[in-house]
């Protein structure tokens, strides 16, 4: 191949900020575990091209939890785009993340591949749905950007992860993602949220990628909300121009003295 060099992307998902810098969530103080991941990421900084925001960024919908975010996310001074997450305001982040490097675009192109970014959310829901609007502009986007490798991400995870509590929250109509994406055999990735672990599923030629969250860690296939030990984290993925990819989920040792395998109501 005559390209070789890959652009790299962080995926960061699930932040869960809060209005107040105080407040935690299930006894996670997300603005440190989060602070944690941006001194991580900012030891990468010359290695990582491109920020990926999948949605829960806020744990409130408060204006001031975007403002945070900024404040945290601007020392990086690297590249960001988000989507909403079901606990987020669209509209507030509309408003306040579209300054300095952070961008509301959702198609975009960088290193030779293509990126859509999804609002699977539904208004006063966890589950998520993407609406008739949402997937014809996926697939017009995807026969209009043509034949470049290709990344879609959402919030929600198409596929059920074996969690019952977690999987009544999933995308609620993922026959129709996929009768998009059969559609377009350039789509290589998609990347969602929402589950606070890593998951990762292969259909027909596409990969399915979870991540952790930057907060709190839900327990994999616990029939109820049981909170995993498991450090925060978030994703590293370099992408080749040819369509090739690697990923690694990366992890930060941020200690919190919870009782991290009680059962959360």
């Amino acid at each position: 191949m005559n390209q070789v060099s890959p652009i790299s992307i962080a995926q960061i998902t699930d932040i869960h900020l809060f209005g107040s810098e105080n407040h935690k969530m299930l006894g996670m103080p997300t603005i440190k575990s989060f602070q944690a991941v941006v001194d991580k990421l900012h030891s990468l900084r010359n290695e990582v091209d491109l920020l990926l925001l999948t949605g829960n960024l806020s744990g409130d919908g408060n204006l001031q939890s975007y403002d945070n975010l900024q404040n945290l996310l601007n020392p990086l001074q690297i590249p960001a785009y988000w989507l909403p997450g079901n606990n987020d305001c669209a509209i507030a982040m509309d408003n306040i993340l579209n300054m300095g490097m952070i961008s509301r675009r959702k198609s975009f192109e960088r290193g030779g591949w293509n990126f859509i970014l999804l609002d699977s959310c539904v208004p006063g829901c966890r589950h998520g749905y993407l609406g008739a609007k949402t997937l014809d502009w996926l697939n017009r986007e995807l026969t209009i950007l043509g034949d470049h490798p290709t990344l879609v991400g959402l919030h929600h995870p198409p596929f059920a992860v074996n969690s019952p509590w977690l999987d009544h929250s999933s995308l609620q109509n993922p026959q129709e993602l996929f009768a998009v994406v059969d559609r377009h055999p350039q789509v290589k990735l998609v990347l969602f949220g929402h589950i606070h672990q890593e998951f990762q599923r292969q259909r027909g030629q596409v990969h399915y990628l979870g991540t952790p969250s930057t907060g709190l860690q839900f327990r994999a296939q616990s029939p109820t909300l049981r909170i995993d030990s498991k450090y925060p984290g978030f994703r590293l993925l370099k992408l080749y121009p040819n369509g090739m990819w690697e990923t690694t989920v990366e992890r930060v040792p941020y200690f919190q003295p919870l009782e991290l395998v009680a059962t959360v109501s």
